[in-house]
């Protein structure tokens, strides 16, 4: 399970894509500075604060000068977040003093994703025996959706739902799905077209209906309703280390290691 350049340069650029999306639906506004991508919506939702950047062979002297201008923008700014760094855009020496650079930067790990791909598409049409899949479409649907990452991440529900009340973005051009036991929603997947591939967007389980397939049946709805919408064949995401097992069995690998680092 090792990942490569190219793996991260393709998994950094469909992060870009699809969180310039987000920043965007929320009146915020994409910019780049210091060599850092700013997708910074400012929203109390810590997910849609997020600052990362793209461009391979990063030495040890550049990544200083960007963990600097990254901890700094985050130090001005009003609400949390996290930067997003792919390893396999550092040189090695780089790779090698991460550890002490983020450190003396003021930067502590949060969490380790994995960049994952593949050409799965199309998929064929999933069924669960114990979930009704509905498209989000209302204001209900968006605080369902919230509502379930929030509680997946251990984030404020209150403000995930703050985040997505009132977006054109999930109610019309994410392919994203909500799984109901019941009448109860239990799990959520979105997919959305960025530079023809889909990317899997925050996927979540509610914490009590776990290890049941749930992730997996919603993630593949959102993968086959993308596809059958866009004609894609390739499927793109950052997963959790609980999360890679699930879309190692839609058949995607994983081609790059991501970092998210907050504030010490």
């Amino acid at each position: 399970m090792i990942g490569t350049a190219a793996g991260a340069i393709e998994s950094s650029e469909q992060l870009l894509g699809m969180w310039k999306a987000l920043v965007e639906d929320v009146g915020a506004t994409a910019v780049a500075e210091a060599g850092v991508a700013h997708r910074w919506a400012d929203t109390a939702f810590g997910f849609y604060n997020t600052l990362l950047f793209a461009d391979p062979g990063v030495d040890h002297t550049e990544l200083a000068l960007r963990l600097d201008h990254a901890v700094a923008f985050m130090r001005d700014s009003k609400r949390s977040g996290f930067l997003w760094l792919f390893e396999e855009l550092l040189t090695d020496t780089a790779r090698s003093e991460l550890g002490k650079a983020v450190e003396r930067a003021g930067l502590l790990r949060a969490m380790t994703c994995y960049g994952m791909a593949g050409d799965v598409l199309p998929l064929p049409e999933p069924m669960h025996p114990n979930l009704r899949f509905e498209r989000v479409s209302t204001q209900g649907h968006l605080n369902a959706y919230a509502g379930l990452n929030a509680r997946a991440y251990g984030m404020s529900e209150a403000d995930a739902c703050a985040a997505f009340a009132g977006s054109r973005l999930w109610l019309e051009d994410i392919y994203a799905y909500v799984g109901f036991q019941d009448d109860r929603p239990v799990c959520c997947a979105g997919t959305y077209p960025v530079d023809g591939r889909l990317f899997v967007v925050l996927v979540a389980t509610e914490g009590d209906c776990q290890r049941r397939g749930f992730g997996e049946a919603v993630t593949r709805k959102a993968l086959y309703e993308g596809s059958k919408a866009t004609g894609f064949s390739r499927a793109t995401l950052q997963a959790t280390e609980a999360g890679r097992p699930v879309y190692e069995r839609i058949g995607l690998g994983v081609t790059s290691i991501v970092s998210l680092y907050g504030l010490a």
